[in-house]
Protein backbone atom coordinates (compact mmCIF):
# COMPACT_ATOMS: atom_id res chain seq x y z
CA UNK A 1 0.00 0.00 0.00
CA UNK A 2 1.69 3.64 -0.68
CA UNK A 3 2.33 5.96 2.02
CA UNK A 4 -0.65 8.15 2.95
CA UNK A 5 1.45 11.39 2.77
CA UNK A 6 4.87 11.17 0.49
CA UNK A 7 7.73 13.16 1.32
CA UNK A 8 7.78 16.33 -1.00
CA UNK A 9 10.89 16.64 -3.16
CA UNK A 10 11.41 20.49 -2.41
CA UNK A 11 14.33 20.05 -0.55
CA UNK A 12 16.01 17.94 -3.21
CA UNK A 13 15.47 20.14 -5.82
CA UNK A 14 17.75 22.35 -4.36
CA UNK A 15 20.46 20.11 -3.05
CA UNK A 16 24.45 20.66 -2.41
CA UNK A 17 26.85 19.51 -5.02
CA UNK A 18 27.42 16.14 -2.71
CA UNK A 19 23.86 14.98 -3.51
CA UNK A 20 22.75 15.85 0.15
CA UNK A 21 20.14 18.76 0.64
CA UNK A 22 20.68 21.85 2.01
CA UNK A 23 19.83 22.39 6.02
CA UNK A 24 17.76 25.55 5.26
CA UNK A 25 15.93 23.80 2.39
CA UNK A 26 15.10 20.60 5.36
CA UNK A 27 14.02 23.80 7.80
CA UNK A 28 12.16 25.82 4.85
CA UNK A 29 10.13 22.21 4.20
CA UNK A 30 6.62 23.22 5.84
CA UNK A 31 5.99 19.32 7.21
CA UNK A 32 10.08 19.26 8.25
CA UNK A 33 9.73 21.84 9.82
CA UNK A 34 6.65 21.49 12.08
CA UNK A 35 8.38 18.42 12.66
CA UNK A 36 11.73 20.29 14.07
CA UNK A 37 9.54 22.39 16.05
CA UNK A 38 8.09 19.67 17.59
CA UNK A 39 11.23 18.04 18.33
CA UNK A 40 13.27 21.07 20.18
CA UNK A 41 10.00 22.08 22.09
CA UNK A 42 9.75 18.50 23.81
CA UNK A 43 13.30 18.33 24.33
CA UNK A 44 14.10 22.12 25.64
CA UNK A 45 11.28 20.90 27.84
CA UNK A 46 12.64 17.96 29.39
CA UNK A 47 15.98 19.68 29.67
CA UNK A 48 14.09 22.47 31.82
CA UNK A 49 12.38 19.90 33.69
CA UNK A 50 14.58 17.29 34.23
CA UNK A 51 17.26 19.58 35.17
CA UNK A 52 15.14 21.48 38.10
CA UNK A 53 14.54 17.96 39.83
CA UNK A 54 17.98 17.11 39.68
CA UNK A 55 19.78 19.93 40.50
CA UNK A 56 17.57 20.95 43.00
CA UNK A 57 15.53 18.35 44.57
CA UNK A 58 15.63 14.40 43.38
CA UNK A 59 18.20 13.31 41.43
CA UNK A 60 21.13 15.13 42.11
CA UNK A 61 24.42 12.74 41.95
CA UNK A 62 26.13 15.86 43.65
CA UNK A 63 23.92 15.47 46.93
CA UNK A 64 24.93 11.82 46.87
CA UNK A 65 27.76 9.83 48.63
CA UNK A 66 27.61 6.18 47.58
CA UNK A 67 28.15 5.55 44.23
CA UNK A 68 25.10 2.91 44.55
CA UNK A 69 22.37 5.58 45.02
CA UNK A 70 24.45 8.03 42.08
CA UNK A 71 23.33 4.55 39.66
CA UNK A 72 19.79 4.26 41.62
CA UNK A 73 19.01 8.00 40.78
CA UNK A 74 19.97 7.86 37.41
CA UNK A 75 17.63 4.74 37.28
CA UNK A 76 15.22 6.42 38.05
CA UNK A 77 15.13 9.01 35.55
CA UNK A 78 15.55 6.39 32.91
CA UNK A 79 12.85 4.24 34.02
CA UNK A 80 10.01 5.40 31.90
CA UNK A 81 12.10 5.14 28.90
CA UNK A 82 12.54 1.37 29.19
CA UNK A 83 8.30 1.16 30.45
CA UNK A 84 6.97 3.08 27.68
CA UNK A 85 8.91 1.86 24.98
CA UNK A 86 6.98 -1.80 24.27
CA UNK A 87 3.36 0.01 23.93
CA UNK A 88 4.54 3.29 22.70
CA UNK A 89 6.00 1.25 19.59
CA UNK A 90 2.73 -0.61 19.38
CA UNK A 91 0.83 2.19 19.84
CA UNK A 92 2.15 4.67 17.70
CA UNK A 93 2.07 1.75 14.32
CA UNK A 94 -1.98 1.84 14.70
CA UNK A 95 -2.52 5.54 16.54
CA UNK A 96 -2.54 8.26 14.52
CA UNK A 97 1.00 10.20 15.07
CA UNK A 98 -0.63 13.49 15.00
CA UNK A 99 -2.91 13.03 17.33
CA UNK A 100 -0.63 11.23 19.52
CA UNK A 101 1.64 14.37 19.34
CA UNK A 102 -1.14 16.78 20.29
CA UNK A 103 -3.07 14.54 23.13
CA UNK A 104 0.68 13.92 24.53
CA UNK A 105 1.91 17.15 24.58
CA UNK A 106 -1.31 18.63 26.65
CA UNK A 107 -1.24 15.59 29.18
CA UNK A 108 2.59 16.35 29.11
CA UNK A 109 1.99 20.28 30.27
CA UNK A 110 -0.69 18.88 32.87
CA UNK A 111 2.01 16.61 34.51
CA UNK A 112 4.50 18.92 34.55
CA UNK A 113 2.13 21.74 36.33
CA UNK A 114 1.08 18.86 38.67
CA UNK A 115 4.96 17.71 39.63
CA UNK A 116 5.83 21.33 39.63
CA UNK A 117 2.97 21.99 42.86
CA UNK A 118 4.61 18.53 44.58
CA UNK A 119 7.81 20.44 44.68
CA UNK A 120 7.20 23.63 45.05
CA UNK A 121 4.87 22.49 48.68
CA UNK A 122 7.62 20.39 49.88
CA UNK A 123 6.04 17.17 49.49
CA UNK A 124 8.55 14.32 48.52
CA UNK A 125 8.78 10.31 48.72
CA UNK A 126 6.16 8.40 46.20
CA UNK A 127 4.04 11.46 45.16
CA UNK A 128 7.08 13.09 43.63
CA UNK A 129 8.92 10.22 42.05
CA UNK A 130 5.31 9.33 40.19
CA UNK A 131 4.89 12.32 38.87
CA UNK A 132 8.02 12.87 37.93
CA UNK A 133 8.32 9.21 35.90
CA UNK A 134 4.78 9.93 34.06
CA UNK A 135 6.18 13.70 32.76
CA UNK A 136 8.95 11.58 31.55
CA UNK A 137 7.42 9.41 30.14
CA UNK A 138 4.72 10.95 28.11
CA UNK A 139 8.01 12.75 26.84
CA UNK A 140 9.51 9.54 25.73
CA UNK A 141 6.37 8.65 23.95
CA UNK A 142 6.06 11.93 22.30
CA UNK A 143 9.96 11.61 20.73
CA UNK A 144 8.82 7.86 19.92
CA UNK A 145 6.05 9.57 17.64
CA UNK A 146 8.44 11.60 16.47
CA UNK A 147 11.39 9.69 15.12
CA UNK A 148 8.56 7.31 13.16
CA UNK A 149 6.84 10.40 11.76
CA UNK A 150 10.53 11.54 10.50
CA UNK A 151 10.11 9.62 7.15
CA UNK A 152 6.99 10.65 6.01
CA UNK A 153 7.89 14.70 5.56
CA UNK A 154 11.47 13.24 4.50
CA UNK A 155 12.55 11.59 1.08
CA UNK A 156 14.47 8.35 1.68
CA UNK A 157 17.67 9.24 0.69
CA UNK A 158 18.02 12.54 2.67
CA UNK A 159 17.03 10.75 5.72
CA UNK A 160 21.18 10.62 7.74
CA UNK A 161 20.82 14.40 6.85
CA UNK A 162 17.19 14.74 8.55
CA UNK A 163 17.92 12.43 11.59
CA UNK A 164 21.38 14.47 11.67
CA UNK A 165 19.92 17.49 12.05
CA UNK A 166 16.55 16.62 14.16
CA UNK A 167 18.12 14.24 16.50
CA UNK A 168 21.09 16.14 17.39
CA UNK A 169 19.60 19.78 17.28
CA UNK A 170 16.83 17.97 19.80
CA UNK A 171 19.70 16.87 22.42
CA UNK A 172 21.46 20.08 22.29
CA UNK A 173 18.27 21.82 23.00
CA UNK A 174 17.77 19.55 25.90
CA UNK A 175 20.98 20.82 26.79
CA UNK A 176 19.86 24.41 26.12
CA UNK A 177 17.15 23.82 28.39
CA UNK A 178 19.23 22.05 31.01
CA UNK A 179 21.16 25.47 31.53
CA UNK A 180 18.11 27.62 31.55
CA UNK A 181 17.00 25.79 34.57
CA UNK A 182 20.29 26.40 36.17
CA UNK A 183 20.47 29.87 35.40
CA UNK A 184 16.52 30.45 36.70
CA UNK A 185 16.29 28.68 39.72
CA UNK A 186 19.19 31.19 41.41
CA UNK A 187 17.46 34.13 40.07
CA UNK A 188 14.16 32.55 42.07
CA UNK A 189 15.48 33.06 45.28
CA UNK A 190 16.32 29.18 46.29
CA UNK A 191 14.24 26.81 48.20
CA UNK A 192 11.30 24.53 47.26
CA UNK A 193 9.25 27.02 45.92
CA UNK A 194 11.92 28.36 43.18
CA UNK A 195 12.76 24.77 42.30
CA UNK A 196 9.20 24.57 41.52
CA UNK A 197 8.61 27.29 39.73
CA UNK A 198 11.43 26.27 37.54
CA UNK A 199 9.88 22.64 37.15
CA UNK A 200 6.52 24.68 35.53
CA UNK A 201 8.61 26.51 33.20
CA UNK A 202 9.10 23.33 31.10
CA UNK A 203 5.28 24.00 30.09
CA UNK A 204 6.26 26.45 27.52
CA UNK A 205 7.77 23.50 25.56
CA UNK A 206 4.38 21.76 26.17
CA UNK A 207 2.49 24.46 24.57
CA UNK A 208 5.16 24.61 21.97
CA UNK A 209 4.23 20.80 21.15
CA UNK A 210 0.81 21.33 20.86
CA UNK A 211 0.48 24.72 18.41
CA UNK A 212 3.17 23.03 15.98
CA UNK A 213 1.46 19.50 15.92
CA UNK A 214 -1.98 20.85 15.02
CA UNK A 215 -0.59 22.08 11.82
CA UNK A 216 -0.22 18.56 10.49
CA UNK A 217 -2.95 17.33 8.66
CA UNK A 218 -4.42 13.94 10.02
CA UNK A 219 -2.78 10.54 8.45
CA UNK A 220 0.27 12.72 7.35
CA UNK A 221 2.79 11.41 9.79
CA UNK A 222 1.48 7.89 9.28
CA UNK A 223 1.00 4.89 10.25
CA UNK A 224 0.26 3.39 6.38
CA UNK A 225 -1.63 0.69 7.51
CA UNK A 226 -3.54 1.71 10.83
CA UNK A 227 -5.83 -1.87 11.39
CA UNK A 228 -4.06 -4.57 11.20
CA UNK A 229 -7.51 -5.66 13.33
CA UNK A 230 -6.86 -9.17 13.80
CA UNK A 231 -3.75 -8.56 15.60
CA UNK A 232 -4.09 -4.68 17.15
CA UNK A 233 -5.02 -5.43 20.98
CA UNK A 234 -2.35 -8.23 21.38
CA UNK A 235 -0.05 -6.25 19.61
CA UNK A 236 0.11 -3.64 22.39
CA UNK A 237 1.28 -6.47 24.72
CA UNK A 238 3.83 -7.76 22.26
CA UNK A 239 5.54 -4.77 21.08
CA UNK A 240 8.88 -5.86 21.83
CA UNK A 241 8.35 -9.02 20.08
CA UNK A 242 7.37 -7.21 16.94
CA UNK A 243 10.13 -4.92 16.86
CA UNK A 244 12.32 -7.60 17.43
CA UNK A 245 11.17 -9.92 14.45
CA UNK A 246 11.27 -7.06 12.45
CA UNK A 247 14.38 -5.69 13.44
CA UNK A 248 15.72 -9.36 12.75
CA UNK A 249 14.60 -9.44 8.91
CA UNK A 250 17.09 -6.11 8.79
CA UNK A 251 20.32 -7.61 9.03
CA UNK A 252 21.99 -3.61 8.90
CA UNK A 253 19.45 -2.88 11.78
CA UNK A 254 21.01 -5.27 14.07
CA UNK A 255 24.31 -4.69 13.10
CA UNK A 256 24.00 -1.05 14.06
CA UNK A 257 21.76 -2.03 17.03
CA UNK A 258 25.11 -4.13 18.53
CA UNK A 259 26.87 -0.72 17.95
CA UNK A 260 24.74 1.15 20.11
CA UNK A 261 24.30 -1.60 22.70
CA UNK A 262 27.77 -1.56 23.07
CA UNK A 263 28.02 2.25 23.37
CA UNK A 264 25.14 2.34 26.13
CA UNK A 265 27.43 -0.19 28.07
CA UNK A 266 30.55 1.99 27.97
CA UNK A 267 28.75 4.87 28.43
CA UNK A 268 26.94 3.75 31.12
CA UNK A 269 30.46 2.96 32.94
CA UNK A 270 31.71 6.02 31.65
CA UNK A 271 28.85 8.48 33.09
CA UNK A 272 28.87 6.88 36.35
CA UNK A 273 32.85 7.58 36.41
CA UNK A 274 32.68 11.14 35.41
CA UNK A 275 30.25 11.85 38.03
CA UNK A 276 31.78 10.59 40.94
CA UNK A 277 35.24 11.92 39.66
CA UNK A 278 33.28 15.57 39.26
CA UNK A 279 31.93 15.17 43.02
CA UNK A 280 35.38 14.27 44.81
CA UNK A 281 37.99 12.81 42.42
CA UNK A 282 39.47 15.83 40.45
CA UNK A 283 41.03 19.27 41.72
CA UNK A 284 40.28 22.62 39.63
CA UNK A 285 42.51 23.16 36.66
CA UNK A 286 42.92 26.96 35.91
CA UNK A 287 39.50 28.35 34.41
CA UNK A 288 37.81 24.62 34.67
CA UNK A 289 36.30 24.00 37.64
CA UNK A 290 35.45 20.36 39.61
CA UNK A 291 32.65 19.84 41.78
CA UNK A 292 28.75 20.76 40.32
CA UNK A 293 30.54 22.77 38.39
CA UNK A 294 32.19 20.44 36.44
CA UNK A 295 29.28 18.30 35.58
CA UNK A 296 27.34 21.85 33.92
CA UNK A 297 31.42 21.47 32.25
CA UNK A 298 31.04 18.19 30.74
CA UNK A 299 27.54 19.15 29.89
CA UNK A 300 28.41 20.95 27.41
CA UNK A 301 31.27 19.58 25.96
CA UNK A 302 29.09 16.49 25.81
CA UNK A 303 26.55 18.82 23.78
CA UNK A 304 29.36 20.28 21.85
CA UNK A 305 30.23 16.47 20.63
CA UNK A 306 26.79 16.27 19.58
CA UNK A 307 26.79 19.57 17.59
CA UNK A 308 30.17 18.29 15.61
CA UNK A 309 28.10 14.99 15.04
CA UNK A 310 25.30 16.57 13.09
CA UNK A 311 27.82 17.84 10.81
CA UNK A 312 30.72 14.86 10.75
CA UNK A 313 28.03 12.13 10.51
CA UNK A 314 26.52 12.78 7.15
CA UNK A 315 29.86 13.69 5.59
CA UNK A 316 31.37 10.69 6.66
CA UNK A 317 28.14 8.33 5.48
CA UNK A 318 28.50 9.77 1.95
CA UNK A 319 32.05 9.16 1.94
CA UNK A 320 32.68 5.65 3.22
CA UNK A 321 28.80 4.52 4.53
CA UNK A 322 27.35 3.89 7.54
CA UNK A 323 29.02 0.89 8.33
CA UNK A 324 32.38 2.10 7.44
CA UNK A 325 31.31 5.30 10.28
CA UNK A 326 30.68 3.22 12.58
CA UNK A 327 33.47 1.57 12.88
CA UNK A 328 35.35 4.74 12.64
CA UNK A 329 33.30 5.98 15.54
CA UNK A 330 33.92 2.68 18.02
CA UNK A 331 37.30 2.84 17.44
CA UNK A 332 37.97 6.59 17.99
CA UNK A 333 35.65 5.98 21.46
CA UNK A 334 37.76 2.98 22.64
CA UNK A 335 40.75 4.98 22.16
CA UNK A 336 39.80 8.42 23.94
CA UNK A 337 38.94 6.15 26.67
CA UNK A 338 42.40 4.63 26.69
CA UNK A 339 44.44 8.21 26.00
CA UNK A 340 42.33 10.84 27.36
CA UNK A 341 40.46 8.79 30.20
CA UNK A 342 42.81 7.41 32.01
CA UNK A 343 45.06 9.66 33.09
CA UNK A 344 41.81 11.06 35.03
CA UNK A 345 42.44 14.79 34.71
CA UNK A 346 40.16 17.41 34.60
CA UNK A 347 41.40 18.64 30.97
CA UNK A 348 41.58 15.08 30.00
CA UNK A 349 37.82 13.96 31.43
CA UNK A 350 36.35 16.72 29.45
CA UNK A 351 38.51 15.75 26.31
CA UNK A 352 36.76 12.35 26.85
CA UNK A 353 33.21 13.46 27.32
CA UNK A 354 33.54 15.45 23.80
CA UNK A 355 34.41 12.65 22.00
CA UNK A 356 32.30 10.00 23.73
CA UNK A 357 29.45 12.70 22.83
CA UNK A 358 30.54 12.83 19.02
CA UNK A 359 30.70 8.93 18.72
CA UNK A 360 27.26 8.31 20.83
CA UNK A 361 25.64 10.64 18.52
CA UNK A 362 26.81 9.73 15.54
CA UNK A 363 26.15 5.90 16.18
CA UNK A 364 22.51 7.19 17.08
CA UNK A 365 22.11 8.63 13.89
CA UNK A 366 23.28 5.87 11.99
CA UNK A 367 21.36 3.17 13.64
CA UNK A 368 17.95 5.84 13.36
CA UNK A 369 18.79 5.53 9.58
CA UNK A 370 19.36 1.84 9.28
CA UNK A 371 15.82 1.77 10.87
CA UNK A 372 13.85 4.09 8.82
CA UNK A 373 15.54 2.93 5.47
CA UNK A 374 15.21 -0.86 5.64
CA UNK A 375 12.17 -1.47 8.27
CA UNK A 376 8.43 -1.24 6.74
CA UNK A 377 6.63 1.92 8.42
CA UNK A 378 3.71 -0.74 9.83
CA UNK A 379 6.68 -2.18 12.26
CA UNK A 380 8.74 0.82 12.18
CA UNK A 381 7.51 2.61 15.98
CA UNK A 382 7.91 -0.41 17.27
CA UNK A 383 11.13 -1.22 16.39
CA UNK A 384 12.18 2.43 17.70
CA UNK A 385 10.51 1.37 21.04
CA UNK A 386 12.43 -2.14 21.29
CA UNK A 387 15.76 0.14 20.80
CA UNK A 388 14.50 2.58 23.32
CA UNK A 389 13.81 -0.12 26.19
CA UNK A 390 16.96 -2.17 25.78
CA UNK A 391 19.31 0.60 24.99
CA UNK A 392 18.10 1.86 28.22
CA UNK A 393 18.39 -1.00 30.27
CA UNK A 394 21.69 -1.74 29.02
CA UNK A 395 22.28 1.70 30.15
CA UNK A 396 20.99 1.62 33.23
CA UNK A 397 22.53 -2.14 34.21
CA UNK A 398 26.04 -0.86 32.67
CA UNK A 399 26.00 1.90 35.63
CA UNK A 400 24.47 -0.17 38.23
CA UNK A 401 27.65 -2.71 37.62
CA UNK A 402 30.03 0.47 37.81
CA UNK A 403 28.76 1.11 40.94
CA UNK A 404 29.39 -1.93 42.24
CA UNK A 405 32.77 -1.77 41.14
CA UNK A 406 33.41 1.88 41.38
CA UNK A 407 35.21 3.57 44.97
CA UNK A 408 33.69 6.39 45.78
CA UNK A 409 36.02 8.74 44.19
CA UNK A 410 35.36 7.15 40.73
CA UNK A 411 39.27 6.72 40.86
CA UNK A 412 39.24 3.20 38.77
CA UNK A 413 41.44 2.51 35.84
CA UNK A 414 39.50 -0.76 35.61
CA UNK A 415 36.50 0.94 34.88
CA UNK A 416 37.52 3.03 32.36
CA UNK A 417 39.78 0.15 30.88
CA UNK A 418 36.95 -2.09 30.93
CA UNK A 419 34.56 0.53 28.72
CA UNK A 420 37.10 0.92 26.37
CA UNK A 421 37.20 -2.60 26.08
CA UNK A 422 33.08 -2.70 25.64
CA UNK A 423 33.89 -0.61 22.66
CA UNK A 424 36.09 -3.07 20.36
CA UNK A 425 33.84 -5.97 21.58
CA UNK A 426 30.68 -3.98 19.82
CA UNK A 427 33.45 -3.42 17.24
CA UNK A 428 33.72 -7.21 16.88
CA UNK A 429 30.32 -8.15 16.94
CA UNK A 430 29.22 -5.45 14.34
CA UNK A 431 31.18 -7.09 11.63
CA UNK A 432 30.19 -10.33 12.60
CA UNK A 433 26.67 -9.26 12.49
CA UNK A 434 27.26 -7.14 8.76
CA UNK A 435 28.87 -10.90 7.51
CA UNK A 436 25.61 -12.58 8.06
CA UNK A 437 23.97 -10.28 5.40
CA UNK A 438 22.38 -11.85 2.71
CA UNK A 439 22.53 -9.66 -0.63
CA UNK A 440 19.00 -9.07 -2.06
CA UNK A 441 18.08 -10.30 -5.42
CA UNK A 442 17.80 -6.70 -6.72
CA UNK A 443 21.81 -5.98 -6.64
CA UNK A 444 21.22 -2.76 -6.88
CA UNK A 445 20.41 -2.35 -3.37
CA UNK A 446 22.49 -3.48 -0.02
CA UNK A 447 21.06 -2.99 3.34
CA UNK A 448 24.14 -3.63 4.35
CA UNK A 449 25.92 -0.84 3.06
CA UNK A 450 23.15 1.51 3.15
CA UNK A 451 23.13 2.81 -0.27
CA UNK A 452 22.34 1.92 -4.07
CA UNK A 453 24.25 2.01 -7.54
CA UNK A 454 23.69 4.62 -9.42
CA UNK A 455 20.41 5.29 -11.09
CA UNK A 456 18.58 3.06 -8.66
CA UNK A 457 15.67 4.25 -7.96
CA UNK A 458 14.23 5.17 -4.39
CA UNK A 459 11.53 3.73 -3.03
CA UNK A 460 8.13 4.84 -2.58
CA UNK A 461 5.82 2.48 -1.51
CA UNK A 462 5.42 0.70 1.80
CA UNK A 463 8.10 -2.22 1.85
CA UNK A 464 11.63 -3.51 3.63
CA UNK A 465 13.79 -2.72 1.35
CA UNK A 466 16.20 -0.13 1.67
CA UNK A 467 15.42 3.40 0.48
CA UNK A 468 17.75 5.07 -2.21
CA UNK A 469 21.16 6.45 -1.24
CA UNK A 470 22.02 8.81 0.79
CA UNK A 471 23.68 11.25 -1.31
CA UNK A 472 24.73 10.85 -4.83
CA UNK A 473 28.54 10.73 -4.74
CA UNK A 474 27.99 7.38 -1.95
CA UNK A 475 26.43 5.82 -4.95
CA UNK A 476 29.74 5.18 -6.46
CA UNK A 477 30.82 3.40 -3.00
CA UNK A 478 27.53 1.75 -2.55
CA UNK A 479 27.47 3.59 0.81
CA UNK A 480 24.79 5.48 2.52
CA UNK A 481 22.16 8.68 11.37
CA UNK A 482 20.52 9.50 19.82
CA UNK A 483 20.05 10.45 22.57
CA UNK A 484 19.93 9.72 23.47
CA UNK A 485 19.25 12.23 24.98
CA UNK A 486 22.69 13.49 27.16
Amino acid sequence: MPRSSEPSPVAGERARPDGGPRRRDLIAHPGFGRLLTVRLAAQWGDGVFQAALGGAVLFSPERESDPALVALGLAVVLLPYSLVGPFAGALLDRWDRRRVLVVAGVLRGVLTLATAAVVAVGVTGPPLYLGALATIGVSRFIQAGLSAALPHVVAPRWLVAANSLVTTSGAVAAVVGAACAFGLAPLLGGGDGASGATASAAVAGSIVIVGAAVGFIRGSLGPDDPTEAPRATLAVAHGLLDGARAARRAPGVVAAFWAVAAHRLAFGVATLVMLLLMRGGLTDAGPLRAGVAGVGEIVVVVGAGLGVAAVVTPWLTTRVGRPATVRVMLVLAAAALLGLGLPMSLPTILGAGFVLGLVGQAIKLCSDAAVQREVDDAARGRVFALSDTVFNVTYVAAVAGAALLSPADGRSALLVAGAAALYLLGLVVHEIALRACVPPRDTREDPCQGGTQSGAPSSTTRSTAPSASVSARSTSQRSPTVVDEV
